[in-house]
Formats: C-alpha cells, structure tokens, sequence
C-alpha cells in the first residue's frame, strides 16, 4: 500500500474528493467499528474507493455526529454504493451519522443469490474465487478506536475490503443475469433500509412463525 493509492482524512470528505466520487457510476463502501452491535459499538472509520482505484479512508471521532460531505456522497442518487453485508454498514452509518444510504448493491446478497452451488459467501471467500486475491484479514478484529494511531496493518486491511468490491459488484451482477436472478436481487437491495429499521430497533425473526 502507498500514500499514492490511499488517502486518510479526518472527520470528512475533503470538497476536492467529494467532487471525485460524485463523478462515479458506483463506489466501494465499507465501515470499522468497534464491535458488531451498532447500538452500542461506534463507527470509527469509513473506507470508500472508486473505478480508478481511489481509496479514501475517513477516521470518525467519538461523539461525532455528522459528516456532510460523506452524507451528500452516499445519499447522490445517480450513485450506486457497494458493499459486502450492507445490513450491517447501512444500520451503522445511519445510527451514528443520520445518513439514509442509497442506492445500495450489497456483494454478500448477490453472492448467496448467484454462487448457490457454495455456502462460502464471506468477503475473503467471493475475492479469492473472483478475482483469484487472498486477503488478509489478520486486522480484522483490532481496535479501531484509536483512529489517530492506525497501524499499517489496518490501513491495508480496511484498504483491501473496498478495493475488490467493484470489480466483483460487475463479476456477480453478470451471473445474477445469467441465471435470470437479477430482479430478485434488485428487490433484496430495495427492502434493505426497511430490516436496518428492524435490526437498529432490535426485532428479530419477525417473519418467523
């Protein structure tokens, strides 16, 4: 990883990398937390990366609130946003900075939609077979809160888990076509933000007998 292809910013989006990523058709999406459970694990960090390989990582202090041009970027309707288990990302930015992201492609339910011949669908698993990369996700579970003092490790990490996305988001849509499942995709993605509302308010099997 080089200063080159990875930029760190606090707080916000820069106005000269918003106006980047508003030029994109769609944008890699990922967020660091301190834990799984958005009520009560904060957002620390938000990676995002377009089709020319710009990667941004925007380190969220404790207690803030906001992050306008983030939320401008996200909410840009004529932006498809990628993400590898949108649920939980999308319930995690709204619950800590009020964004409602859309449009959303989330690569975890097209690859459970598409790859039914495995029950392999984490991101590592959908990369290695894609796009024949190994990820290592050795930083994974690492504190995150200290955003000022990330390690080389976990740039690379959070770095890596927007990287592919792209290229896998236009790999899984074809089979999706294919297999004539593509609609029905298109219709997961939609009903997304209604099961954040249930998840943030803690219903749970809510279609279970």
């Amino acid at each position: 990883m080089t200063l080159q292809d990875f930029q760190v910013s606090d707080r916000d989006l820069s106005d000269a990398a918003l106006g980047q990523y508003l030029e994109s058709t769609a944008i890699a999406v990922d967020t660091e937390t301190m834990g799984l459970l958005p009520q009560r694990d904060r957002l620390c960090l938000v990676q995002l990366s377009n089709l020319e390989g710009k990667v941004t990582a925007i380190r969220i202090a404790k207690g803030q609130t906001n992050a306008p041009n983030l939320q401008q970027l996200l909410q840009a309707t004529n932006v498809v946003k990628v993400f590898h288990f949108a649920r939980f990302d999308l319930a995690t930015l709204r619950a800590y900075l009020g964004i409602e992201v859309h449009p959303v492609f989330c690569t975890k339910i097209a690859s459970k939609l598409a790859r039914t011949y495995t029950n392999r669908h984490g991101l590592k698993d959908v990369v290695q077979e894609l796009e024949q990369v190994e990820l290592d996700k050795t930083a994974q579970s690492s504190d995150w809160g200290n955003a000022a003092n990330l390690s080389e490790a976990q740039l690379s990490y959070a770095a890596n888990d927007v990287r592919y996305l792209l290229s896998i988001q236009k790999k899984l849509t074809e089979m999706l076509k294919r297999e004539e499942r593509w609609e029905l995709a298109q219709q997961c993605f939609k009903v997304l933000p209604t099961i954040v509302s249930l998840d943030l308010l803690q219903f749970k099997d809510l279609f279970e007998h």
